[in-house]
């Protein structure tokens, strides 16, 4: 008789139980909805829900019997120093008491573009990826492109009646499509717990390339706000956006509404 395998992934019936981390915030907000519309128990994990990733509090008894973590937690502003130290933290406090708890593996998003990242909020996503594939978890990460709901967050930083925004090159997707992915990584049973050395980092981006001067203009037009395009001069890395570094791969999978589409739903 063959031993039953102790690897999640490959326990189809027993993929049940998941803790995310960040379970309030802009996108795992929408991961608990899935994994909850798809009949897994979910484990809120957020300093609302009395869970504190960085201190530690809450976290074991939030993660006791938790088989796979989906982190999405994130830091709140742009800069790299404190983001890089929020991630390395956060990454480690979660393997850790992770494998106290017999968590079977951990997935985690990322940003399309960290590796030629240099400075910024994305590149402190490159501690972030690497904290969390050297940790004692298995770990899968999942690289997604900017969410279209970060067209309103540009123009609630600029404040006022006119926004400057860059018209830079990017794919636009929704963070429920974003979500839909990370679930379907977390729970596909046939999909190795790590990536074989060489296999590119599975990205998720919207159905077509878009300018994030122009998607804020339509924005801008329903809150009353005019749109002035720029072209990201003094940003991070704007060389490398400008010239498609933030775009999504080739392998990428390409999924959910535009922005104009997407747009129309909300109210």
């Amino acid at each position: 008789m063959s031993t039953p395998t102790t690897d999640p992934m490959t326990r189809r019936k027993d993929l049940r139980r998941f803790a995310v981390a960040g379970a309030t915030g802009r996108l795992g907000r929408h991961v608990v909805d899935v994994l909850a519309e798809r009949g897994h128990q979910v484990v809120r994990m957020s300093r609302a829900t009395g869970v504190d990733i960085i201190t530690g509090e809450g976290l074991a008894d939030a993660l006791t019997g938790v088989d796979v973590i989906i982190d999405v937690a994130s830091w709140h502003d742009s800069d790299q120093e404190a983001a890089t130290e929020f991630f390395r933290t956060a990454t480690r406090n979660l393997h850790e008491a992770g494998q106290k708890a017999g968590a079977g593996r951990i997935v985690a998003v990322s940003i399309i573009g960290t590796d030629k990242a240099t400075a910024g909020f994305i590149a402190a996503q490159q501690v972030h990826e690497a904290a969390h594939l050297s940790g004692p978890l298995p770990a899968r990460i999942l690289r997604a492109a900017q969410f279209h709901e970060f067209v309103g967050q540009l123009l609630d930083w600029q404040g006022g009646d006119v926004a400057y925004i860059p018209a830079l090159p990017t794919q636009l997707v929704a963070c429920r499509t974003v979500a839909e992915a990370l679930v379907d990584l977390a729970t596909d049973p046939d999909a190795p717990a790590q990536l074989a050395p060489g296999t590119p980092i599975p990205e998720i981006a919207g159905p077509r390339k878009e300018s994030m001067a122009e998607a804020a203009g339509l924005l801008g037009a329903r809150r009353g706000i005019k749109v002035i395009a720029v072209d990201g001069s003094g940003m991070p890395d704007a060389e490398t956006a400008a010239g498609g570094g933030f775009l999504p791969s080739p392998h990428a999978r390409l999924a959910g509404p535009t922005f104009q589409e997407w747009l129309g739903t909300q109210p």
